[in-house]
């Protein structure tokens, strides 16, 4: 079965006694067992409900691994990953990663870490410690979109008996599946892309083998931050569009990154030629207020992946948690924006940009502005 065909089917059971080809919402938290010590698999909805298993199901046939595994929130499906690790161990972290991730590591669970820059495998690699038990990368980043060798990190990571986890948040099974690259855990915020619609939030777990799927699910039981059956059809359902969706946010992106790129007040646009987010600095951060007060057809939201396009500034919303020193050196400015690409007709986007911009100029007029840098 090929891919697109897999997300249109997704979920899709056939119910033997009505025939329905939509999975039903099993909006039950307990199950009547048959007769002492049996089960019909099915006992309490922390451990599993129908609809949630439904949507694991798909979510482990379409990044092609053993164990998947739905959760209340892209961060609680983050946390459970990382619960796999104790004090004594690890991480590598991609340099530019999402805030909210930052914050999970380094002032929740305060996991032992480094920062790497996890576009170059070299430094990966130089960056190990004998305590190493998990590379966690991004790839594109979160903002900067850049971009990882899964390959090349899968076996350093191998070679010096650690996980890789990926964030294919940004990407999907539809444009990158690092299972298939050597990656042993697939993260998802399935808010985003997968869901499709900003209606609902939902992460997820993929688990190449079966073992670690194992190692994972008990941890989810104990952890107990489960996706409910309501948000789980609605995460299926949003499946079914995926491969459609993507495509058009994917061309829409690509078109309006080359128009910001020409754009006299574009200093630099971040976007890696796959996907539907992109960032770019404007060449004064005074430009940005008036950036954000002045778009229609964007949204001035945080979060991404959804149907309509939503522009964010990292620097106080999803990045706020990293020191600002921190920030800078990393690339994540005051000028900073990001936009999240949606489906809307392109033309109408890139008008909205060019009216928002052309706005903000007008009450932050600039002289002699200096020549746009683009990449």
């Amino acid at each position: 079965m090929k891919l697109a065909t897999a997300l249109v089917h997704a979920g899709v059971r056939r119910d033997p006694t009505t025939g329905a080809v939509a999975v039903p919402i099993y909006q039950s938290a307990t199950y009547q067992h048959p007769a002492l010590g049996q089960s019909t698999g099915y006992d309490y909805s922390r451990t599993k409900n129908p609809t949630r298993s439904a949507l694991e199901d798909a979510l482990a046939r379409l990044e092609g691994g053993s164990q998947g595994l739905a959760f209340s929130s892209g961060m609680a499906a983050l946390h459970c990953a990382l619960q796999l690790f104790g004090p004594e161990d690890h991480v590598l972290l991609t340099e530019d990663l999402y805030g909210g991730t930052y914050r999970l590591v380094d002032r929740i669970l305060h996991v032992p870490f480094t920062f790497v820059d996890t576009t170059r495998p070299e430094a990966v690699r130089a960056a190990l410690r004998p305590n190493t038990r998990a590379i966690l990368v991004e790839s594109p980043t979160n903002p900067l979109m850049k971009t990882a060798d899964i390959p090349a990190i899968a076996d350093i990571a191998h070679e010096a008996g650690a996980l890789l986890i990926v964030d294919n948040t940004f990407l999907t099974p539809w444009l990158q599946r690092p299972l298939e690259l050597g990656a042993d855990i697939v993260v998802h915020s399935a808010t985003k892309y997968l869901a499709g619609h900003n209606d609902v939030v939902a992460g997820a777990l993929v688990a190449r083998d079966a073992a670690l799927g194992e190692r994972l699910t008990y941890l989810q039981n104990g952890i107990g931050a489960i996706l409910g059956p309501q948000d789980a059809y609605l995460v299926i359902r949003g499946l079914k569009t995926l491969a459609l969706r993507m495509e058009k946010h994917q061309a829409n992106a690509r078109e309006v990154a080359a128009w910001l790129a020409a754009h006299p007040l574009v200093e630099r646009v971040f976007y890696p030629g796959v996907g539907g987010m992109l960032s770019f600095n404007v060449t004064e951060a005074a430009l940005v207020p008036g950036v954000l007060a002045s778009v229609q057809v964007c949204l001035f939201a945080e979060s991404l992946g959804g149907v309509e396009t939503l522009i964010t500034y990292p620097s106080t919303q999803t990045h706020a948690d990293i020191p600002v020193a921190r920030r800078e050196q990393l690339g994540i400015s005051d000028k900073l924006l990001r936009l999240s690409v949606g489906i809307e007709d392109c033309h109408d986007i890139i008008a909205d940009l060019a009216q928002a911009l052309e706005g903000a100029r007008c009450k932050n007029p600039l002289r002699d502005a200096p020549a746009a840098h683009r990449a």
